[in-house]
């Protein structure tokens, strides 16, 4: 498996393993207008030349967005999630972000379980956030201590999801 980041020509390929991965996924033209962006950052995984998962952000001032993560599902429970994650928050912290943001399906028990592990904490649900209606739970990592809320209300955040995800899993088991 190797990392780097993306490159245009590279943008048909991850949007048809968006397609394979999403059931609202991203267009082609959703792609590469966040790529055109100067806040950009995007990774991706390849095995031999082909792509099995990608990951891209918009890092704005103290604040980087993720704004999706995708894993072929044959490639999935190998790390490359994780490995991806780890890139945009380096990437992140190096343009001087101090936190990341993102949103995942509240029936997505192994992404939220990687973002707890990773330290990400629920701050709030979105309603109906995804086409489908389904909701999301917006989620925070924070790397400057300083900034971050009120501890207390960040714990609470980490057993609400940490509950929806042993939840999902007790449905799924």
């Amino acid at each position: 498996m190797t990392y780097r980041e993306w490159k245009y020509e590279d943008i048909l390929a991850i949007e048809e393993l968006e397609k394979r991965c999403f059931s609202s996924p991203w267009s082609y033209r959703n792609f590469a207008d966040l790529f055109a962006s100067k806040h950009f950052y995007g990774v991706l995984c390849e095995d031999n030349g082909k792509i099995v998962g990608y990951a891209c952000e918009s890092v704005v001032f103290e604040t980087a967005d993720t704004e999706n993560i995708a894993v072929a599902e044959e490639y999935r429970q190998r790390g490359i999630g994780n490995d991806l994650l780890e890139r945009l928050e380096r990437e992140a912290k190096d343009r001087g972000a101090e936190s990341c943001l993102l949103e995942v399906r509240v029936s997505n028990a192994p992404a939220m379980r990687l973002y707890l592990q990773r330290g990400y904490v629920g701050i709030y649900t979105r309603q109906r956030y995804y086409p489908d209606g389904e909701d999301a739970v917006i989620m925070n990592g924070y790397w400057n201590e300083k900034d971050a809320f009120n501890q207390e209300w960040l714990d609470a955040g980490a057993i609400v999801v940490t509950s929806t995800v042993d939840a999902v899993d007790a449905h799924d088991g």
